[in-house]
Order: C-alpha cells, then structure tokens, then sequence
C-alpha cells in the first residue's frame, strides 16, 4: 500500500495530510477528521500544470520543492476575498501571499462556511451574552455536517480569520519541526521568516527543502495564533497582487478560458416556467460556422465555432414561446404585495415591544406606504460556463458561489457519479448574488452532454443575462408611528415580500419550513430604543422568481425603515443625527453614529440655499453603518455633492480594499436608488441592457469619505454598506426640496443632474 493511501485513511485531528515527499496542512476544531480534499489526486480544482509539479497536497498549504501555494476555497466576486484568504494564511506562515501560488481548490466538506450559519441563526446581532455565543460556537457543528461550500452574506472574513491562520500557524510549527529534527535541534530554538526556516546560526532553511521531510512529521497542533500587534500583513496597507491584472485587463475570468478544441454556444430561453410551443431552427442551421442547434430546458442552444456565430444563429431562429401561466406583467407584482398586506397573514413578527394601539391613540399618527421595484444583478462579467463531458465524468469551469450545489446538479442531470464531477472556479467579474444561482451551468452540461468529448464554452449574450433574471424582489411597506419633541414614540413597519429564501432554496435544493428572516432583515433587527415598536413581515405570493441580491432582504428594508424613521423625526421636530444616537441603545451602534456626526461636521443647521442633508442608519449582517449624504437642488436637477460612511467591523485586516468596500457599497446603493428598475411585461422585463438600467454615471458620483472602527466582533463588509444608502439620499432630498419620495427608483419623482 502506498505511504498516500496510509495517511489519507487515518486522517488528522487538524485535517493535515502528506503525500509523497510533500506536504500540506489545513485546520479543523474536532478530532474526527474531515475529508481531504486531496485524497483522489491533484486535479481537484487544481491547475494542471499545478498539479503535475505537486506531490504534496491538502486542504490550505501545498507546499513542493517549487514553491508554496495557498487555497482560498472562497469566490472572489471582485471583493478581493481571494487575496484577503491567502494573506491569513501567509500571515502566520511567515511567507510574502504575493510570491505564493493562489488557487480555488476543490469542492470539498472541508470548506464549509460556519459563520454563514451563525448569521442566519435567530439571534439579535447585538446579543454577545454568554448563550447567543454558545450557540454561534456551537453552530460549527452543524455547519460541518452540512459541509456547504458557500460564499455569501460576507462571511468569508469571519469565517476564514481564525481557520485559515491557525492553517497557517500549525504549517509554520511543522516545516520547524522538520528543521529541528533535521539540524538536531530544538523547535522552541527556531524562528521563521519570509518562506524560511531560521536556524540559531543565522542560516535560513528555505521551506521548500524542507516538504519531503516534514511529510513524515505529525502536525503540530500546539501553536499559538500571534496577536495583532505582531501582524505584518493584516492590518496595514498592501497591495492586492489581481489590482494590477484588473486595471490591466490581463486577469483571467470565465469568460477568457480557452481550451484545446474548444466549441462556443449560447443561449435563449423562455420567461421563466415556460417553454418552447414550437421552433424553426432551418435557417440557424444553414449559417456559416454553426455546429449544432440543440434543444435545452426550457429554450433553444446553438453550439458554433465562435460566440458572436452562436448567438447570430439565436437570431434567426423562429420560437413561439409557450407563457407561463397567469398574468406576467408589473401590476401583478404590487397587486401581489398589497394582497399580503391586506389579508394581515403573518411570516414573522421579530420585534413586537409595547402597545402599539394604545400609544398610537394618544396623538397625530403619521402613516406612509413605501415601494421598492425589482432589481437586476447586472454583473458585467455576463454569464458564462464552459464544460467538457465524457463517459468518464464532467469538468466545468465557472464561477459559483456554490460550487457543491454545481457537482449535486450535474452529476443528476449527467448520471454521473459526484466524484467524477470536478469544478474548476474561475475568477467572477462580478456577482451580487447572481453566482448563486445555477441556471447558466446547468444549461452548459447539457449543451456539453450534445457533443460529448468536446468543451463548449457557453456565453450569454447582455440581454439573455437581463432577460434571465432572478432579481432582487418587489417589496411593500406600510408604516404607522407618531412623535413628539420629545422623541419618536411609536414606529410600525409591515413589510410585504416574496420570500427570497424559499425561491432560491426550491431551486438549488429544497425549501426550508418556517418564517423567512429575509423578509424583515435590515428592518426588524435595529438596536433602537422606541417605547413601541413593530417589524413584520407578510410573505406575498411568488409572481417571478426572486434571489439573493447584494445585502439582500436589507437592502429594500434599510430603505423602508430608514426613510420612515426620517419622517418621524421630522414629525416631531428632531433632529434626525441626534434622533438616532439618542434612539440607539446598541454601544457599538451609538459610536458609528457620533463618529459619523464628527466626520460629515453635523451641525444640525441647515448647509444653504437649496442644499440638504440626509442620514440613514442600518445594522446589516452585524455590521452597524450610518450614512450622510449632502445635495444640491439645482437647475438641472438634484446633485449628489459628497458622501460619508462610517461602519465598525471589529478589525480591519485590509485597510485599503475594506475602504473600497465601504464607498463602493454606498455608491453601488445610491446608483440604484436614482435609476434603477426591472419592470414586467408577458413575463419578461422591459430593462434589456445597460442602456435602460444606468447607474450612477461617472461625472454624478461624489467624494465618499469612509471611516472603519473596531469596537464589535470581526464582520466581514460586503454588503452592509449598501442598505443605508437610499434612505439618506431620499432624506437629503427631502431636506433640500421638502418632497418626500417613498417609492424607488427616485427618478421616477426627480431629475438628477
């Protein structure tokens, strides 16, 4: 038997393995051991070129006689989540993340995303007592046990912070033990530096002379994580080693891969939950260049030997479109969301404190009804798959956020055995949530399956990609409250929703039972102190089907919750910055707010003729972030003059991209406030392209000035930095215009200049 099978059996308490004269480490909180990644062979997930050069491998550190490299098993949408992965691991590996190879790994249960879970639990966010952190400890155990190899809810900084350092830190302690054992010394006597071992002598051990030995050596599971004050990675300012691809344009993402042989495809498919009455497909066939038209699921492919031949062929096929049933156009839509309102059906009531009725009843009540529309993911990487399937198994190399669900669903549709299922995730320009889902694949695997042998690289074209959409979904909310001078008294939200859960889950999976917490998120669970107060949530029936879209379920409620809470104040003559900090009763909460009022200089005066100010508040995937937004009334409309940003993340590993991360949040949420929408007509959206779903042009965006504290638990900041945007932009227009705006896309009340 060989020494690889020896040890891939036993396993290791921390998920260490080592093959053949190298070795390679990752890290795990329980004695029994998880699966390596590794095990079958090196072309898990692994560059080829990669693999035939390695003889040791496992789960975060490979470490050959070449060089390092690192696997960062979570999808980088463009976030930089892959560089953020690799400089964890190398901060306690002593090594430069910039010099080692970076790669997506396999999929794999090793992988599983704990604080993914802990997010979803039923816990307020603010809670750091002694049970809700028994219980987001004690979530790792089923969060293993599921083994879901999610990117999502950015839980990939919280997620990754302690396992991918203690990978690191317990690869540093065995590569010294091979040196002290080597040199006839003790470990405790070593040091380690920059890719080396460093000897008592001064003489440096180079890590990599160092694999084959210390694939005979056990882990060394006693290592100690280094405090902040010793870090030389994380923390400061560096620079991510895919800037200068990016601003290059020589990054490599799906859509650039080129195989040997390669075939091109692309697609149309029907409005979703119908198909196809009936096709032509003559003329498509007759075109120069065209391979093959092949019916899919629901819609037509044509395979050709290039993409732009593949989709002129789309064109001249003739399709009548069988409709889904029932009326597919936008009224629809709101008709569905008053219906839940009205009916009074209940999905969750997460906050119900005091006597609404009564303290309604002792003065003037305000009441509002707001709307947010549908909105397209809109990633400018389109979507793309390439897959090559044989009779031996099915390669896919695309970008997911769920690459496990990508092997369970293609080894059904093929009959293929999940173990011959192997996805290579590429670099994704670009997501939102739209990688969540896995329509695209899955219409790639059947294309591939029509011509077994070969690989076809499926493109979209922009206006499948919009037409294909699971967007962001339509919401409702209705708000009651009443204030005085002496602050706001009573607040009532009811939010009318189709559940984002329930529809993506139904497609990759299965529907969960009970309340979706998505439904009130971002509106439910604010850390404010109002005598009475109430957040529900009405699950409206499903129209279109919906998905996760950036900060999700926050982001259409921190507009709701934000911009009522705004009226409130003005109701009662308070100042809205001050109204919030002496509403907050969260501590961390409160300190976002006051360095926000120092940072936008909040005076509480008015800042001139025609100009207001506007600020929103929203505590989002346990991220407290507030916002002020300054504007101009002027003659060619309203301008958005300046931004400020303060959220607290409770450490702040990359300085640089978590400021990016902040501004771009604001401005992704004000661009989508101004202009944007999905709107239905015969169950398709009207928005085809770019050209009629613009964003925040160029010469509109304003300074955005950002500040990060450290006061509450590591969070990760992908998201939290959108839901407060549209708020404070709609309360700065009221400021500056005295127009109050309930319904976006803003736009559809105002010109921006």
């Amino acid at each position: 038997m060989s020494r690889a099978g020896r040890i891939a059996r036993r396993g290791f308490l921390i998920g260490s393995v080592a093959i053949a004269g190298g070795v390679a480490f990752g890290a795990w909180h329980y004695a029994r051991p998880l699966p390596d990644p590794f095990a079958e062979g090196l072309d898990g997930g692994l560059d080829r070129r990669l693999a035939e050069g390695t003889t040791a491998l496992n789960p975060y550190v490979l470490i050959d006689g070449d060089g390092i490299t690192l696997v960062a098993p979570r999808a980088d949408k463009g976030q930089g989540t892959r560089w953020l992965q690799a400089a964890l691991i190398a901060e306690e590996l002593d090594i430069d993340p910039s010099r080692a190879r970076i790669v997506p790994g396999p999929v794999s249960k090793a992988y599983y995303n704990t604080a993914l879970l802990q997010e979803n639990l039923p816990l307020d966010p603010t809670d750091n007592g002694w049970l809700a952190e028994t219980l987001r400890a004690a979530a790792d155990i089923p969060a293993r046990l599921l083994g879901l190899q999610i990117t999502g809810g950015s839980s990939s900084a919280p997620d990754g912070f302690d396992k991918l350092r203690r990978a690191g830190a317990v690869a540093r302690e065995t590569l010294k033990e091979a040196a002290a054992r080597r040199e006839g010394l003790a470990r405790a006597d070593l040091d380690s530096e920059d890719g080396a071992v460093i000897l008592p002598d001064g003489r440096r051990v180079p890590y990599t002379d160092l694999a084959a030995a210390a694939a005979g050596i056990a882990p060394v599971q006693d290592v100690v994580l280094r405090a902040p004050s010793q870090w030389r990675l994380l923390g400061r300012k560096t620079l991510r080693a895919d800037i200068v691809p990016k601003s290059t344009g020589t990054q490599v993402y799906g859509i650039d891969l080129t195989l040997e042989g390669m075939l091109y495809a692309s697609v149309r498919a029907a409005p979703a939950g119908g198909g196809i009455a009936k096709v032509d497909a003559t003329n498509a066939r007759a075109m120069r260049g065209v391979h093959a038209v092949i019916p899919i699921s629901g819609g037509m492919a044509v395979v050709a030997d290039n993409t732009w031949r593949a989709m002129q062929a789309l064109d001249a096929l003739r399709i009548d479109w069988r409709l889904p049933d029932g009326p597919g156009d936008q009224q629809t839509v709101w008709d569905s969301l008053t219906e839940a309102l009205d009916t009074g059906r209940i999905d969750s009531r997460p906050r119900d404190e005091g006597d609404i009725r009564a303290v309604l009843a002792q003065g003037e009540v305000i009441e509002a009804e707001y709307r947010v529309p549908f909105l397209a993911h809109a990633p400018l990487e389109p979507m793309n798959a390439t897959v090559r399937v044989t009779e031996a198994g099915c390669d896919i190399w695309a970008g997911t956020q769920v690459p496990d669900f990508v092997v369970s669903k293609a080894a059904a549709l093929t009959g293929l055995s999940s173990d011959s299922i192997r996805v290579h995730n590429q670099m994704i320009g670009g997501s939102f949530g739209r990688r969540l889902e896995l329509d695209f694949i899955l219409q790639a695997v059947e294309i591939a399956q029509a011509v077994p042998g070969r690989p076809v690289k499926m493109i979209w074209s922009r206006e499948e990609d919009f037409a294909q959409e699971q967007p962001r979904p339509a919401q409702i909310a209705r708000g009651r409250g009443r204030a005085t001078s002496d602050g706001v008294q009573a607040m009532e939200l009811a939010i009318a929703s189709p559940s984002v859960t329930a529809s993506w889950f139904g497609r990759i999976w299965m529907a969960p039972p009970g309340p979706d917490a998505t439904i009130t998120a971002g509106a439910g669970d604010q850390p404010l102190a109002i005598p009475a107060y109430r957040v529900t949530g009405h699950r409206a029936r499903e129209t279109f089907p919906v998905s996760s879209w950036r900060s999700v379920g926050a982001s259409g409620n921190g507009f709701f919750h934000g911009a009522f809470l705004d009226e409130l104040f003005a109701a009662g003559g308070i100042d809205p910055m001050q109204g919030l900090i002496r509403l907050c009763r969260h501590d961390v909460s409160r300190r976002v707010l006051e360095e926000l009022r120092d940072l936008s200089g909040w005076t509480g005066r008015e800042i001139g003729p025609g100009k207001g100010r506007g600020v929103a508040f929203c505590l989002s995937f346990g991220v407290p972030c507030a916002q002020v937004v300054d504007v101009t009334d002027t003659d060619d409309g309203i301008r958005i003059d300046r931004g400020f940003a303060v959220a607290d993340i409770g450490t702040v590993l990359d300085p640089v991209n978590a400021e990016a991360q902040l501004s771009g949040g604001m401005l992704f949420g004000l661009g989508h406030a101004m202009n944007c929408e999905l709107t239905y007509r015969d169950h398709r959206p009207l928005q085809t392209n770019y050209h009629a779903y613009e964003a925040m042009r160029l010469y509109q965006t304003p300074e955005i000035r950002v500040r990060l504290l450290e006061n509450g638990p590591l969070r990760g900041l992908g998201e939290p930095g959108v839901p407060p945007a549209a708020a404070a932009l709609s309360n700065a227009i009221f400021a500056a215009t005295g127009q109050r705006i309930r319904e976006l896309p803003l736009a559809g009340r105002v010109r921006f200049a």
